[in-house]
């Protein structure tokens, strides 16, 4: 960059007439003066990149000029003004000027201060003043001088090199010559000799003898020597961490070779066919979207060829491992995993469309059938990348926790370590924001007539489990069928999904796969109907409470084009029926409120919901306190990326809407950012001054009319949409009372003369006076719109004279059906009338339609005018809807801390005392009151503590009187119950790898030490026996025992026997081994393939999502799982926020491990062999156990 620039009088005057005339940017620009803060008005033009500025448009001669090479332009906020500078409006108008300074890179220049009227003809300016400061080609010149730099290097070392080496051939030869010298001189030296050597032959034998005994001796104290040092080395800590990072490196290059053999596999066996099949006549598929599939994949490809054969190149000069050059030329290179990550999500949604051409998704198919895939999918591959830097993290890590402080390369590997963090940092977002659709596309492979529902990228999982169907006669009356029968759970067994907008209900082949029923497979949420408990008005349900033990609920389906159908399911257990019928619930709400919510903005008003959402910056705006991801979550609104804490309690409280998996993440992971008492003081502050806690943003578009277009008719072909949706959303389902099913009516009132149509709500006040009866016989006033709820079961009660006498149950979410018949009393046209309705009074529908009538004193349409009414009713609303979530998925929080509890009970009976409660209101909170109060007297789990005090047994059973069957089933309920102990919590923070972990994750560190006590266990019993054919038979017993626990879904107990099989003192008895049978060999390869943490569990996993619960999984592969996440980014950013993505991913982890939790096995406990499984006096501490393999099998001779 120039300092300093020469230019005559005459040359600038000709560049001021050029920039006049042919300028790129000119125009009138206010200039702050260098002596005093005043503002002069002065005409520029700039040219090429020199900025020029004139007293006038029509002056001739420039007033000035500056040099813009190597300057900087940026915005500039505009100064504070005294209170008494001027009039107010003068103020107001400087204010919303636009100021920016342009920087000079020259010491002792002073910034150039502009302004100008507008926003855009200022951004123009600086867009403009930035091209002229050349600062692009200024970088481009500094990277190619720094290159130059480093190329420069390069030669001179070469050059130094070769000078080094053409010395040691020198040296060499020299060398060379001086010992033929020497071996001449030897020569003649050993001819000397040879008289005296012949002397030598006749010396003395024992002389010989007593020579040979000395040298014997001689080296034998050399080499006793050189053990004794050899022995101190090798059990040094120096040695110990060398052979662990050794151990570290071979494990990475293996890693990396599995790694590159996968992107070879995705590259051979996808992109390369797949480009084939673009080109072909009738391609299935485009070059663009392959294109968009694979990114930049083969490139990723060849990088990681060339690192994993720079890897065997160390690995071949072993023991010397010096790795810190290949990570140097590694990591710039790595910024090429960016365009993937940052592409991934829009990768899978183009596949998932692709998917939808028959022609592609059969040759898809066809690729993925090829055997080197493993049955693994597509998405599959795809993810490989996304995972591999997070590994690298950790191997280095590791490396750096056995490196010596001194070691050469130690300041290279934290180097390393640190760049590659904060590349995971700029990747860690977007690998959050893919989670769902890998899930989803995952799912929908597993189901065998696949599903294109979950090709909708909008789809949000939500919960997944083993519910029993109860199979229905006609009428939707239940057969009599009792939970206790065996075939009930066999047949009636099926695996549900449930997703934001769909209930996937499915049978399980043997086989693994999914099979979608052919009636009722898939459920659409909008056409459902929740009921939480059974019909106390139904005869043949009124004992169904007792058969089923309260664990069944109804899924009411009404699809528009065909019969409506009763779904009844039983959970097994209350806790998880609470947890299907809450997740259902606020699935069922979202989709009929948002649907309510647009139907109103657009039939009523001018601002739709996207529009309302973009009216409202805070909803997906950046701000200092908030930023926001391109995902939308399942209300359609941006995912939160990272926020305070004190944004996430607004969006938690925002009564616009309420996304369920914001609502799961936010429950499971908020102690890791906040407290139990801060929510809840929170949503005590939303319940008692709802106006004051509630953004004023939100409460204007919450209650946003269109006053123009109240006088509006309304449009034929949209009347019913609008009319269906109104009457949808209740609140949310509260349990089932003893008051009989009533259909309710709904009217829309709006007079001809009348400007403000009226929103009424005609319920029958039966509940409040249960002698009052709804005359069928009474007509609406004249010149009103009714619109009339069928029932639930039409058969049933259109042939019923009392349906119209009957009013919806609370129990219901959501309580009134879809099929809506709008009509006009007296024959009217519907042309002659005009409704305007508000978001706010279809909130009031929302929130007081589903109720038993109006509490005395009150009118409705009182009530709905009211926007204080409506927003405390929604607001109540909400703050039932997060505590009673709260409530069924996390009564650890409670159970642990009675002071939250008392609190939130405190809470609820306030809530009770209000007396504008509604009924369904007063019902869900006195449901919530109930199940926090009482013990949960479903909950008969063993605990591992009561096992142990009943296995106090007289008689101790052994070894060889135990069957196979036993030890299994034994083994699995020990293993399930300790499972199912831990808290969640103790998955936060990866409290189990710090200093304190004992304290801090108890249950953890107890499950680890489980699964150690049973692995030691396995091998002393297999060590007491002494004889060969006794240990051989232990061997295929316990591997039977195994292959049981396989069969029993406890995989967990797989690895805890096949690893103590593996241990050192039994792997190494070979005639022991030989002793084996073929088939028992084979089985335990069988077993350890499928709980190999090669590929990090790769087939332990698919086989996971392949099997029904109860199911005990291995902990330590979601363990690391958690160890990924919170090593690759922190909880909170440098600025304070909350790292909400990464909440997102520990949420789906916990999830996944709750679901396992949550089914129990039914199998009885037997406290004879519980007694011999948990007796520690029977293991064998490692060091012994080797002693005793060195004494059954001696170590053979070197």
């Amino acid at each position: 960059m120039q300092k300093s620039v020469r230019c005559n009088e005459g040359h600038a005057l000709h560049l001021a007439c050029l920039a006049r005339r042919e300028g790129t940017k000119r125009g009138f620009l206010s200039k702050k003066a260098a002596e005093a803060s005043r503002w002069h008005e002065k005409w520029f033009a700039l040219y090429q990149n020199v900025l020029f500025y004139f007293e006038g448009e029509q002056s001739g001669r420039p007033a000035g000029m500056y040099l813009l090479e190597g300057c900087s332009c940026e915005r500039a906020p505009a100064p504070p003004r005294a209170a008494g500078a001027g009039p107010a409006g003068a103020r107001d108008a400087l204010d919303k000027q636009y100021y920016f300074t342009v920087l000079f890179g020259h010491e002792g220049q002073k910034p150039l201060e502009l302004r100008c009227e507008e926003e855009q003809d200022g951004q123009e300016w600086m867009e403009a003043i930035h091209q002229a400061s050349y600062a692009d080609i200024l970088i481009e010149r500094e990277v190619l001088m720094q290159k130059y730099i480093h190329l420069v290097q390069i030669v001179e070392t070469e050059k130094i090199a070769a000078n080094q080496l053409r010395h040691q051939l020198e040296d060499q030869d020299t060398e060379i010559e001086r010992l033929k010298s020497e071996i001449i001189a030897l020569n003649k030296t050993k001819e000397r000799m040879r008289p005296y050597q012949s002397n030598q032959e006749d010396e003395d034998p024992d002389i010989k003898k007593i020579k040979k005994v000395q040298s014997f001796m001689r080296g034998w104290l050399c080499r006793r020597k050189w053990k004794t040092i050899v022995q101190d080395y090798i059990c040094s800590p120096h040695a110990e961490s060398m052979r662990k990072r050794n151990q570290i490196v071979f494990t990475m290059v293996e890693a990396e070779s599995e790694y590159v053999h996968q992107l070879y596999i995705l590259v051979n066996g996808f992109l390369r066919p797949l480009r084939m099949a673009a080109s072909s006549k009738k391609p299935p598929i485009s070059h663009d979207d392959v294109s968009s599939i694979f990114l930049n994949s083969e490139t990723i490809m060849f990088l990681h060829e060339i690192f994993h054969q720079g890897l065997k190149a160390r690995i071949a000069n072993w023991p010397t491992l010096i790795l810190a050059d290949l990570f140097d030329i590694l990591l710039p290179m790595l910024n090429i995993y960016q365009e993937f990550v940052r592409n991934h999500q829009y990768s899978l949604q183009v596949l998932a469309n692709c998917k939808q051409n028959r022609d592609f998704d059969k040759l898809l198919k066809q690729y993925e059938a090829n055997p080197a895939c493993e049955g693994r999918m597509l998405e599959t591959f795809l993810t490989y990348p996304m995972f591999q830097i997070p590994r690298y993290i950790i191997t280095l890590h590791e490396l750096l926790a056995h490196t010596p402080h001194e070691h050469v390369e130690r300041k290279s590997l934290e180097f390393a370590k640190s760049k590659l963090e904060e590349l995971s940092r700029i990747m860690h977002d977007e690998v959050s924001d893919t989670e769902n659709i890998r899930k989803n596309l995952a799912i929908e492979r597993m189901i065998v007539e696949g599903c294109d529902i979950l090709l909708d990228t909008s789809q949000t999982f939500i919960r997944q489990g083993s519910l029993i169907q109860v199979p229905s006669v006609e009428k939707g009356k239940l057969s009599k069928v009792r939970l206790g029968s065996l075939s009930l759970k066999k047949e009636g067994e099926r695996q549900c999904f449930l997703f934001t907008k769909h209930f996937l209900i499915c049978t399980r082949s043997s086989g693994g796969k999914l099979h979608l029923l052919k009636t009722g497979g898939v459920l659409s949420l909008i056409e459902c109907t929740l009921i939480e408990e059974p019909d106390a008005g139904d005869d043949d349900s009124k004992g169904s409470g007792h058969v089923f033990g309260h664990l069944d609920f109804k899924i009411v389906v009404e699809p528009p084009d065909a019969t409506a159908f009763t779904v009844v399911l039983l959970a097994p257990s209350r806790q998880e029926k609470a947890a299907w019928t809450s997740d259902i619930s606020q699935c069922v709400d979202n989709i009929r409120c948002n649907g309510l919510m647009t139907i109103v903005f657009e039939e009523n008003s001018k601002v739709t919901v996207p529009h309302m959402i973009k009216s409202d910056a805070r909803l997906h705006k950046d701000d200092t306190d908030i930023c926001f991801s391109k995902t939308l979550n399942s209300c359609k609104v941006p995912q939160i990326r990272y926020a305070s804490v004190e944004r996430l309690l607004e969006r938690l409280t925002d009564l616009r809407f309420l996304s369920i998996d914001f609502l799961n993440t936010f429950l499971h992971t908020y102690r890791i950012f906040t407290t139990a008492a801060v929510v809840l003081a929170k949503l005590s502050d939303i319940y008692k001054r709802p106006f004051t806690s509630i953004p004023v943003r939100s409460l204007e578009l919450f209650f946003a009319t269109s006053q123009n277009n109240r006088g509006e008719h309304l449009v034929d072909g949209k009347t019913p949409r609008l009319c269906r949706k109104f009457s949808s959303p209740p609140p949310l389902a509260v349990s089932r009372t003893s008051s009989p099913v009533r259909a309710r009516k709904l009217s829309l009132t709006s007079p001809l003369n009348s400007r403000i149509g009226a929103l009424d709500l005609s319920t029958s006040p039966a509940s409040s006076s249960p002698t009052t009866t709804h005359s069928p016989a009474a007509s609406p006033p004249p010149h009103t719109a009714v619109l009339e709820s069928t029932a639930v079961d039409r058969a049933g009660v259109e042939s019923s004279p009392a349906a119209d006498t009957t009013e919806l149950s609370p129990c219901r979410s959501p309580s009134t059906p879809r099929h809506l018949r709008y009509r006009q009393p007296g024959g009217q046209a519907a042309d002659s009338s005009h409704c305007s309705v508000s978001p706010a009074s279809a909130f009031a529908i929302a929130t007081a339609a589903a109720g038993h009538g109006s509490p005395p004193g009150f009118n409705n349409t009182d009530r709905i005018c009211d926007k204080e009414f409506i927003i405390r009713r929604t607001a109540t609303n909400r703050v039932l809807n997060v505590l009673r979530h709260w409530v069924s998925k996390h009564a650890q929080d409670f159970e642990l801390n009675n002071e939250l509890k008392m609190n939130v009970l405190n809470l609820l009976e306030e809530v009770l005392r209000d007396p504008d409660l509604l009924p369904q209101e007063r019902k869900a909170t006195a449901n919530i009151l109930r199940a926090l109060s009482q013990d949960d007297q479903d909950d008969i789990h063993l605990k591992l503590e009561d096992i142990i005090q009943l296995t106090d047994c007289p008689k101790a059973e052994c070894f060889e009187t135990l069957s196979a069957m036993e030890l299994a089933e034994q083994i699995t309920l020990l293993d399930h119950v300790v499972f199912r102990s831990i808290p969640y919590e103790e998955f936060l923070g990866q409290g189990w790898m710090k200093m304190d972990k004992n304290e801090r994750t108890p249950y953890i560190m107890k499950t680890s030490q489980h699964f150690n006590d049973m692995s030691n266990l396995v091998a002393s019993q297999i060590m007491n026996y002494t004889d060969v054919s006794s240990r051989a038979n232990a061997i295929e017993k316990w591997v039977a025992v195994a292959d049981i626990c396989r069969c029993l879904h406890n995989y967990n107990g797989v690895l805890e026997i096949t690893s103590a099989l593996n241990r050192s003192a039994i792997y190494r008895l070979k005639k022991t081994w030989a002793k084996v049978s073929k088939q028992t060999k084979a089985l335990m390869d069988k077993l350890q393939k499928t709980v190999s943490s090669e590929g990090r569990f790769k087939n332990l996993r698919e086989t996971l999502k392949n099997c029904n619960p109860p199911t005990v999984p291995y902990l330590g592969m979601y363990l690391t799982d958690l160890a990924f996440i919170e090593e690759g980014t922190p909880n909170f950013t440098e600025e304070g926020l909350v790292n909400f993505s990464k909440m997102r991913m520990i949420s789906h982890i916990v999830r996944e491990i709750r679901q396992f939790q949550q089914t129990s096995y039914r199998i009885d406990h037997q406290p004879k062999v519980t007694q011999y499984l948990l007796d520690k006096a029977l293991i064998i501490d490692e060091d012994t156990l080797y002693e005793l393999s060195l004494k059954i099998e001696p170590r053979l001779p070197a």
